[in-house]
């Protein structure tokens, strides 16, 4: 990083205040642009300042308890003080995957020796990043491709793989939800709220189906419909085990439809859902459920459409 482009000396970050993408229609080639890989893990963004490394989720969960191997690598690096942005990602590539092993693969930096870099364009950043870590297992730095959008796209969805984020390279980092940050998704897929559950049916046990949401702008949660397809049976009983406390009397949806034997719950949990589409009246075609997201607030589920 050039002198003349050095922050002033700042404090670390007390807060995870991540950047997050856009989701678009559109798939483009573009010499300005960079393209890496849509992981499917927990965003974390991990910062030290002289002593233990906090690793903290997109709505401030600390994760350094969940992902120990992660942390004793971060303590052990040279640099004492940074604050790095990335993703803990299965090494099976599944989000809902919970054995592990992890791996934490890192694609920005916010912080660095007392210097506030986020107002370096992020090509800049990255060349910065290459440098700051010790980039051995399970810390990973992130690739990323010039240029050549629809080509990656193509092979991220042979792939089996999320899809692509497309960053502008000479972007600035932020805390908040940037069009200079796209994604590319090969299949529909968001956090839903879950608001209730239907009853076992046949050999299925602890419940049928979820019911899940997502907030409307005016602060009401909107019923999406019923996941019922994507959980083994250990994935039931787990989380049935956390829904059982929350059962409620009256729907979270203002909008729910009438169920003969349903189980409401307070809408503090949140599914990763993948499905085909969206219908005209808001819900979801063929939804199958993907795995909890512990790093989002309920409150901040809302419908992701492309623009």
């Amino acid at each position: 990083m050039a002198a003349d482009q050095e922050a002033r000396l700042t404090p670390a970050p007390v807060r995870a205040a991540a950047m997050k993408a856009v989701l678009t229609d559109a798939r483009f080639s573009d010499p300005d642009w960079i393209f890496e890989r849509k992981l499917d893990g927990i965003r974390c963004v991990a910062i030290r300042d002289g002593g233990a490394v906090r690793m903290l989720s997109r709505n401030d969960l600390s994760l350094r308890d969940r992902y120990p191997l992660i942390a004793d690598a971060l303590d052990g690096q040279s640099r004492a003080r940074f604050a790095v942005d990335g993703e803990i990602v299965s090494a099976s590539g599944k989000f809902q995957d919970r054995a592990g092993p992890f791996f934490y693969y890192v694609f920005d930096v916010l912080w660095l020796d007392g210097h506030d870099v986020r107002s370096v364009p992020l090509r800049e950043r990255k060349g910065v990043l290459r440098e700051a870590l010790s980039w051995d297992d399970p810390l990973r730095l992130t690739e990323y491709r010039n240029e050549a959008g629809e080509a990656m796209f193509a092979e991220a969805c042979s792939s089996g793989w999320e899809g692509v984020i497309a960053k502008r390279a000479n972007s600035l980092y932020t805390d908040k939800r940037s069009k200079d940050w796209l994604k590319f998704k090969c299949e529909h897929g968001q956090e839903l709220v879950v608001g209730g559950f239907t009853p076992p049916k046949g050999s299925r046990t602890e419940f049928g189906a979820l019911l899940v949401g997502v907030y409307e702008p005016d602060g009401r949660l909107h019923y999406a419909g019923k996941v019922g397809t994507g959980f083994d049976r250990a994935e039931l009983s787990r989380l049935a085990a956390l829904l059982r406390p929350l059962a409620c009397d009256d729907a979270p949806f203002y909008d729910a439809p009438r169920f003969r034997d349903v189980t409401w719950v307070s809408p503090e949990l949140v599914a990763q859902v993948g499905f085909a589409e969206w219908t005209n009246d808001g819900r979801l075609r063929h939804p199958r459920y993907l795995g909890q997201r512990i790093d989002k607030d309920p409150r901040k589920v809302i419908r992701e459409d492309a623009p």
